[in-house]
């Protein structure tokens, strides 16, 4: 484990880079509906960008044009210097190691690319879901690499995003702030003063353990799925997902998830705001209770339902997402049975086990850890 002494020496690194006054190299890693995004807004910014994506025909558009052309919120074309399915040519000469795809490759992607890391380097997850920047680090202890990475987790995808085709994304909205913290957060202004140059939406979290339990896509998405199975498998999806889906009974399992979530936060002595406050701090959502503030967040209105239950709102935000908190729930204590019920129920409409394939206490490294001890961790990266 590293001691602040060692992390100074990360510091300098980054503190260096800024003062050359050049702009940041950034590698993309995933070139689907986020990464052809996040891949074309930094090169329409004028940033040097290294695509990288493990299906290497899915690159064969981008190197072809060029780049990505961009449209919605951002109009426009952004070059791409290299687009390649080798992770050591993708991470080669890069500042920003931007990790955009599913949370359930994250622990994979960390062993692929510990060999080939350097000192400073600056890894995001955005977003890590719950526990990201945890599990990456702890895959990265295992690899018994002796360079210094600075990982970031980020609390939400900066984007609402969809790809059109191979080299071409619209962008329906970048958000107005995403918190997000460095592993130790003692790291955090010195990564924010790097990834600032390209997005100043980007702000300082407290640490890790919010970003992760400031989750709400694992309320959101994983009962509202389970609950509407029926209609999904009926009609294919064909019903607005939050408008119609949200009823007064299913919000209050939504809201019983939340509650348990809100719980473990404090257990972990880490303040968050509840699914209903989010809504309305995130979208000027007024409700007095999570139903009514769902049905009135305007930015819900026509999004459809995913078209059938084998969808990443079950196999990513189940074991990515509700399995941890079920598990470090277990760890200290806290009750999480409605939780608990949410990660049954996927687990038998999919026929598969999550909490086997899922994040836990062990692959995060904090097993047996004191609440003292994880905050240690998280905020000075030392046991």
């Amino acid at each position: 484990m590293l001691s602040v002494k060692d992390w100074n020496g990360v510091r300098e690194i980054l503190q260096q880079a800024r003062s050359k006054g050049k702009k940041a190299v950034w590698c993309v890693v995933g070139a689907g509906n986020g990464g052809l995004a996040m891949a074309g807004h930094l090169g329409y910014m004028g940033f040097e960008v290294q695509l990288y994506n493990r299906t290497d025909e899915h690159l064969n558009a981008v190197r072809w044009y060029g780049g990505i052309d961009l449209e919605g919120a951002v109009e426009g074309f952004g070059p791409v210097h290299k687009a390649t399915s080798s992770i050591r040519t993708a991470l080669d000469g890069a500042d920003v190691i931007m990790i955009v795809t599913p949370s359930t490759a994250h622990l994979p992607l960390a062993e692929l690319m510990a060999p080939f890391l350097k000192d400073g380097q600056i890894v995001v997850l955005n977003p890590g879901r719950t526990g990201g920047a945890l599990e990456f680090r702890e895959a990265l202890r295992r690899s018994g690499t002796d360079q210094r990475p600075v990982v970031v987790e980020a609390q939400t995808f900066i984007y609402a995003s969809r790809m059109i085709n191979r080299h071409r994304g619209h962008i329906f909205r970048v958000k107005n702030g995403v918190p997000v913290s460095a592993l130790p957060s003692h790291m955090t202004p010195d990564a924010l003063g790097v990834l600032n140059q390209a997005f100043p939406q980007f702000s300082a979290g407290s640490n890790v353990l919010a970003t992760s339990l400031e989750n709400i896509g694992a309320i959101f998405h994983p009962a509202l799925t389970l609950l509407n199975a029926g209609w999904i498998e009926s009609t294919q999806g064909n019903f607005e997902y939050y408008i119609q889906g949200v009823s007064p009974a299913v919000a209050k399992v939504l809201q019983r998830v939340d509650d348990e979530r809100m719980a473990l936060a404090q257990a972990l002595g880490v303040r968050t705001v509840s699914a209903r406050e989010w809504l309305y701090l995130s979208y000027d959502s007024p409700g007095n209770s999570l139903c009514e503030a769902i049905k009135a967040t305007t930015g819900y209105a026509g999004i459809k339902a995913p078209s059938t239950i084998q969808h990443r709102y079950i196999w990513e935000d189940v074991p990515m997402s509700l399995v941890p908190m079920a598990s470090i729930g277990r760890m200290l204590n806290v009750p999480t049975p409605s939780i608990d019920l949410v990660i049954d129920l996927a687990q038998i409409m999919n026929d598969q086990d999550y909490r086997s394939s899922g994040r836990t206490v062990q692959s995060l490294g904090i097993e047996g850890m004191s609440v003292e001890q994880i905050h240690r961790l998280v905020t000075d990266g030392v046991v």
